[in-house]
């Protein structure tokens, strides 16, 4: 590891001197290293690893556009890491706090929603003939047939606002006839 180190630093300082080909061997160096550091930190923060090329290429990229900052005088590999480190944070937080789970794993152990109890439809027919005829039309045309506010306005020569006064009016209505579920 330290003879690793240390022949990293000695191709970095080379690299600084204007050596393209020592930069070109630490870059091809360092990316395996970079790329399973990357994978390893998704995969302890609970992540899919399909994102390590991503963090590897932000790494070798802050390593080209900042290495005047490096101290000639001090060791290559913590600085490398420290960029590392704060590349994979940026990815995670750009990412979100996301857990992937197959729900393909899961689908028979789920239980399904419990049915919601309802009126009958007998139940709602017999007290929608019991509403005052305009708001029986309004309550026909919009929840049953689908009908928008506008189409039931020109069906049934109302005005836009008329309809919704009548469709609220009706629901309210409807709502206080209805048992409690």
């Amino acid at each position: 590891m330290r003879e690793r180190e240390d022949e990293w630093t000695g191709l970095m300082r080379s690299a600084i001197s204007g050596d393209s080909t020592a930069y070109h061997r630490l870059l091809k160096a360092v990316t395996p290293v970079l790329r399973a550091a990357a994978r390893r930190g998704l995969t302890r923060a609970g992540q899919p690893v399909d994102q390590s090329e991503d963090i590897v290429q932000d790494i070798l990229l802050a390593v080209h556009l900042k290495r005047h900052t490096w101290d000639v005088s001090a060791p290559f590999a913590p600085w490398l890491f420290a960029i590392a480190r704060n590349k994979l944070i940026d990815a995670l937080r750009r990412r979100g706090r996301r857990v992937f789970v197959n729900i393909d794993d899961f689908a028979e152990v789920l239980p399904g929603e419990a049915p919601v109890e309802t009126a009958s439809a007998g139940e709602v027919a017999a007290q929608l003939q019991s509403l005052p005829a305009r708001q029986r039309d309004v309550l026909q045309s919009i929840a049953v047939e689908s009908a928008s506010i506008k189409d039931t306005a020109a069906k049934l020569a109302m005005s836009e606002g008329a309809v919704r006064v009548a469709l609220h009016r009706g629901l309210t209505s409807l709502t206080a006839k209805l048992p409690e579920q």
